[in-house]
């Protein structure tokens, strides 16, 4: 087997070391020579926007924490009207060079289309005093909500942060939240916040099985709110395998298993 060539290094806004390399045709980014994510595994990121936006009322504007390698912005981009508006919201500019230089053809270059705008931002600012903007918020920033590597991506996972996100959304508007694992307290603070929420459980390399991630669907109901009546959420997930990080955006995520 060919050894790993590093192609590029670069630093993280916290400081931290950042790699891509490439090896027979699979990229991957390391954070801290830890594997962040892979141009293998990206099963999860197509499901979550897959899911989300099947769930979404409307798909004219969503955006995106964390881009990755892009697998998520396209699968989004694959699924919106011509005239809908995509943005990308990726705290690490590595990524985004990265991705216009060297590796955006693995995803079918998202960043190139017209509908794409990606935004050198934390994603909690973009949501942060939205009002009904949003028709469907996808995230992929951390390990998830009881995973979460930095302490700053909290906010995101709280009863504040959710509803911020829920202010943000349109109504029936769609939060979609990776993580490694099941979580049940971040599951009912979503029904506690208005949302229709449930948990599934998604294959990490798509259709080829092995690691399993999960994602958090939430819709936001007409009229809810929080305290509103809890109803509709569904445990569809009970366990998962090890976890697999794979992306930054405040929002940065760490590996904690090399895969």
């Amino acid at each position: 087997m060919r050894p790993w060539e590093t192609v590029e290094r670069a630093q993280a806004p916290d400081g931290t070391e950042m790699a891509l390399a490439r090896r027979d045709g699979e990229w991957v980014v390391r954070y801290g020579g830890k594997l962040l994510m892979s141009s293998r595994q990206h099963g999860s990121e197509d499901a979550l926007a897959a899911l989300g936006l099947q769930r979404a009322r409307r798909r004219r504007a969503v955006l995106v924490g964390g881009l990755g390698l892009g697998f998520t912005a396209r699968a989004a981009l694959d699924r919106l009207p011509t005239d809908a508006r995509l943005v990308v919201a990726e705290l690490t500019p590595a990524l985004v060079e990265w991705n216009r230089r060297l590796v955006g053809g693995l995803a079918g270059r998202p960043l190139d289309d017209p509908r794409c705008q990606v935004e050198v931002v934390d994603v909690a600012a973009r949501i942060a005093g939205a009002r009904a903007a949003w028709d469907a918020i996808l995230l992929d920033v951390d390990n998830g909500p009881s995973s979460a590597v930095h302490r700053a991506n909290h906010r995101l996972y709280g009863e504040a942060g959710i509803a911020a996100c829920r202010a943000a959304l349109a109504e029936g508007g769609v939060l979609a939240v990776w993580s490694a694992h099941h979580d049940l307290p971040y599951l009912r603070r979503l029904e506690r916040a208005g949302f229709a929420a449930e948990a599934r459980i998604v294959p990490a390399r798509g259709d080829a099985g092995g690691l399993r991630h999960v994602l958090f669907l939430a819709v936001k109901r007409d009229g809810g709110g929080p305290g509103a009546r809890r109803g509709g959420g569904r445990q569809g997930a009970s366990r998962t395998g090890r976890s697999s990080p794979r992306s930054t955006a405040r929002s940065s995520r760490t590996s904690v298993a090399e895969r």
